[in-house]
């Protein structure tokens, strides 16, 4: 059944988790005037942190500088659980009154441009009862994410049929899944594996970690001790401003110092990880990857406790080829056998954009790889399509916020011009461009053929760090060259949609 909604939105969000949020409090503070909404493909806000189930998941930053700027983070735990995650952006939407604009169980497919209107027409589908509806939108905002929800990384392994226990992929993990006293096998080097480890062998028999190549692993206090101190002596937004300023800035320069004096930083990495193991581990075997700090994303544990469980046994690293799987458990070409009983496949995700909607221009469709980044929001050619990017080397929403409020003040602008239609326009000479996210991890390269490209300078740069891109939002004018104002020649109004 195809229907179409009568109202004329302004905004339509696509996705309820941390980028959609933080755009919905924007415009509710800057645009109160406008309507807005926000489609969520799931039953419940968060994305990310809803829809992971895995033991242990938790931030890798710290929610001083992962939290919105408008909104403090209030829990002693500057790496937090997901719990406590949701548990913040159920306050985000109650404070700001948004949840009469989610609207849940509604995915978007396409959405195709028509200019002579001016509007979006986005084609959506409700996840339980499958009917399909039509939206009409003068922008559409993009926050999905870039994870793929249903579908995640997961190689094929000799013999698997022939392993008798679970094999299980984080991003599916079952509820009822229970490893008291099992012999567990996680396959992974990335994130998630250094989250899983230590959080099942509080129950399992032991945890063993299986890795092709090492990651660097860095760790972190749970809790921030001056931000604490910081907490008690100051105002709230005060406390929360000076720790946020001080974390980005020791974020930056750990990131520039892996990348001007990768020997040295390495060194630096292996003495704390040498800090927190026995005499004898055999740490450069395990973690001393065969690339740089932060060419790859770094892997933070909090309170070391990844380390705390190899010193005390409970589990273990082994770094090689898997050869198979066997009936009980994997055979690694060096000759040894990691027995287990479940196998946990660590491997990774898969990239999409913007949530998976199919963009067309007047039925033609819209191939992103083939578009430019506008100021890190939007496409060239692609007009009223703004979409929020994380940063990579730093806390995602960092750059959600920059967005977002970048955002607001192009909508400003656009009414004092009494524009309709903003369209990004890249020059007549197509400069040079690379991938999107210029990160040599595993995820990222295989989606290369997916993701738009960036050019070499402003305003086509994506740029990494949040220092430079504050300064370049705050002192460049919101309206550049690069951006084409217009008005449809037949604007329709919410009557005519009706």
């Amino acid at each position: 059944m195809n229907a179409t909604t009568t109202e004329l939105i302004d905004v339509l969000i696509i996705g309820a988790g941390v980028s959609g949020i933080g755009c919905a409090s924007y415009l509710q503070r800057h645009h109160p005037q406008r309507k807005w909404t926000i489609l969520e493909a799931r039953n419940r806000i968060g994305g990310t942190w809803d829809l992971f189930k895995y033991p242990g998941i938790r931030s890798d930053s710290d929610l001083y500088t992962f939290s919105y700027e408008f909104k403090p983070w209030a829990s002693e735990n500057s790496i937090a659980s997901a719990d406590e995650i949701l548990s913040y952006l159920d306050e985000t939407v109650e404070e700001n009154d948004l949840g009469a604009h989610i609207s849940f169980n509604r995915k978007a497919l396409s959405a195709d441009w028509n200019h002579r209107a001016g509007v979006w027409t986005v084609k959506v589908e409700n996840t339980v009862s499958g009917e399909t509806e039509e939206l009409q939108t003068r922008w559409l905002f993009g926050a999905a994410g870039y994870y793929k929800y249903d579908e995640g990384f997961r190689p094929d392994f000799e013999g698997e049929g022939n392993f008798k226990g679970d094999i299980i992929h984080p991003q599916f993990w079952p509820d009822d899944f229970d490893y008291s006293g099992k012999k567990i096998a996680v396959i992974g080097s990335g994130a998630t594996a250094v989250t899983i480890v230590p959080s099942m062998t509080d129950k399992a028999e032991h945890v063993t970690q299986i890795q092709r190549t090492p990651t660097y692993i860095v760790p972190r206090p749970k809790k921030d001790k001056l931000a604490l101190k910081l907490r008690k002596w100051l105002p709230e937004k005060t406390a929360h401003a000076l720790i946020r300023w001080k974390n980005i800035r020791i974020q930056r320069l750990f990131f520039l110092y892996c990348q001007k004096f990768p020997d040295h930083a390495r060194k630096t990495i292996m003495k704390m990880n040498k800090r927190n193991l026995p005499a004898d581990y055999p740490t450069e075997t395990h973690f001393t990857p065969p690339y740089n700090p932060w060419d790859q994303r770094l892997c933070a544990v909090p309170d070391a406790d990844f380390f705390k469980d190899l010193r005390n046994k409970k589990a273990s690293v082994v770094t090689g080829q898997i050869e198979r799987f066997t009936e009980t458990g994997v055979q690694m070409v060096s000759g040894e056998h990691i027995e287990a009983d479940a196998i946990i496949l660590a491997t990774g995700l898969k990239l999409q954009m913007f949530g998976g909607v199919q963009l067309t221009i007047a039925g033609e469709m819209v191939t992103i790889s083939e578009h430019l980044v506008y100021r890190g929001m939007m496409l060239d050619g692609v007009p009223n399509f703004c979409f929020a990017q994380g940063y990579t080397n730093s806390s995602w929403t960092l750059k959600v916020g920059l967005v977002c409020e970048h955002f607001c003040d192009l909508l400003t602008e656009m009414d004092k011009q009494g524009a309709l239609i903003c369209t990004p326009e890249k020059p007549a000479d197509e400069q040079d461009s690379r991938p999107l996210l210029d990160f040599d991890a595993g995820y990222v390269k295989r989606a290369a053929s997916i993701l738009p490209k960036q050019g070499q300078d402003f305003p086509w740069e994506m740029n990494s760090s949040y220092i430079a891109d504050k300064h370049a939002f705050k002192s460049r004018k919101v309206l550049q060259p690069e951006l084409k104002l217009t008005s449809p020649p037949a604007a329709i109004s919410e009557a005519e949609v009706a």
